[in-house]
């Protein structure tokens, strides 16, 4: 295995991540052992899989400090848990109580995550939340983009990362998906942020994009 950024590694064409709660699986990914547990990181079931395998080029760190909003079952947040560490936290937001339950569940395996049930669009329902190095979001909303803007303005450390999956159909079907990443990125430079990559989440996720910013 050769590492490729910080806490990913690769093998041909599939990425993996270090198994920090070795023996267990997240989502009946695929494991390897070699040196250390490796679990594969499967880019048609995590946005920022497909992000990485289509250039992304910001590094997550260990202890960085996340908060992920839409973290659903915690198939992403499972592999963030990997790479940032027993020094890291993901304070990981889902609304559904039906995946929550599963996150709950995740997060009795994996101390870093820290599941908080509530709507984004509310972030001072936690605003008691720390300041944090990176702000994820993956939310299937028209009003994705300004939700990220409002959370990054109330938590994101001066010079943090943001990272936006883009859902392209969620935001206007009318629009081609190209043009709705282009639209996004403007109300990120309007609200402040530098915009790092766009990228483009083909072959894995169809009329997907991915935003990385920074504030």
């Amino acid at each position: 295995m050769k590492e490729i950024t910080n806490g990913v590694y690769n093998e041909g064409r599939e990425i993996f991540t270090v198994n920090s709660a070795p023996g267990t699986k997240v989502y009946g990914e695929q494991v390897i052992k070699k040196d250390r547990e490796y679990r594969h990181w499967d880019p048609t079931r995590s946005k920022l899989a497909a992000a990485i395998l289509n250039g992304l080029k910001t590094e997550i760190n260990k202890g960085s400090k996340i908060l992920y909003l839409g973290a659903s079952t915690g198939t992403t947040p499972s592999h963030l848990s990997d790479i940032i560490g027993t020094n890291g936290i993901i304070y990981s937001v889902e609304f559904a109580e039906r995946v929550f339950r599963s996150l709950l569940e995740l997060s009795e395996k994996r101390q870093n995550i820290a599941p908080i049930m509530a709507d984004a669009r509310k972030p001072e329902t936690y605003g008691w939340i720390e300041s944090v190095d990176i702000v994820y979001v993956d939310l299937s909303q028209p009003e994705e983009t300004e939700i990220a803007i409002r959370n990054a303005n109330m938590f994101l450390k001066k010079g943090g990362l943001l990272l936006i999956a883009i859902k392209s159909q969620s935001i206007d079907v009318t629009k081609k998906p190209a043009d709705v990443y282009k639209t996004e990125s403007e109300k990120l430079k309007s609200a402040g942020f530098s915009i790092l990559q766009l990228i483009d989440l083909e072959p894995y996720e169809e009329k997907h994009g991915f935003i990385a910013a920074s504030l």
